[in-house]
């Protein structure tokens, strides 16, 4: 059993290098092109083999921070992934079940997060449970007003979800490796980076002032046979 702990460690490791390196080309690429499409999705697959295996270490150190933090970081990579999917729900009004399901489960988690936070008194955990709450309840309202979104709303949630799975996963090593940073400053200085970073991306994108590769395919707009 030991073994596989040691190798699950490797492995946690590894993915969560390569996350830390590849989020940054993809974000400064243009967007939409192939280079940005084939770092961002190694990007997910990394924080997806990250956030998986951290579930398997936590239970093996009991670090309660690990758990909740893997399961924050798979949700917002998914969310983030998900949403490159969703662009119709600006002008088509069916969602999938599994979209809710995904959404009211994760809403139920993270208020469960809070709340863990509040009787801890864990500060760290607070904000992540907070975010967390905050985006899939977003997500939810965002389902029910399927039909009138706007065309970028999707590239938005796209934005959100991977730049909030990045700072998780920059937390986690920080909050472990970097033991010369004071708590609870080890855990929270990466969302008082990030957070701004996500605010100016999301006004960029309002402004309409990011180049989309030609051809793309992610300006949002429904198929020229929907519009009547």
């Amino acid at each position: 059993m030991e073994t596989f702990f040691a190798l699950n460690r490797y492995l946690h490791i590894a993915a969560g290098f390569t996350g830390f390196f590849v989020a940054p080309v993809a974000l400064a690429v243009r967007k939409g092109g192939a280079t940005h499409r084939r770092w961002g999705l190694v990007f997910f697959w990394s924080m997806v083999v990250a956030g998986t295996t951290a579930l398997a270490g936590s239970q093996h150190i009991h670090s309660t921070f690990l758990l909740l933090t893997a399961v924050f970081s798979l949700y917002m990579a998914g969310f983030g992934y998900r949403s490159l999917f969703l662009k119709s729900l600006a002008w088509d009004a069916r969602v999938e079940a599994f979209d809710w399901a995904v959404a009211g489960v994760g809403l139920l988690v993270f208020l469960g997060t809070v709340g863990y936070a509040v009787l801890s008194g864990n500060i760290p955990v607070g904000v992540f449970g907070s975010i967390g709450a905050a985006t899939a309840f977003r997500q939810l309202r965002g389902y029910a007003n399927a039909g009138h979104w706007t065309k970028n709303q999707w590239l938005l949630n796209h934005i959100s979800g991977f730049m909030a799975s990045y700072i998780a996963a920059v937390t986690a090593f920080s909050a472990t490796s970097l033991h010369f940073i004071p708590f609870p400053y080890s855990f929270l200085w990466p969302t008082a980076i990030g957070v701004p970073i996500i605010i100016w991306w999301h006004r960029r994108v309002r402004g309409q002032q990011v180049t989309l590769a030609p051809g793309s395919g992610l300006s949002g707009s429904p198929a020229p046979a929907l519009h009547k």
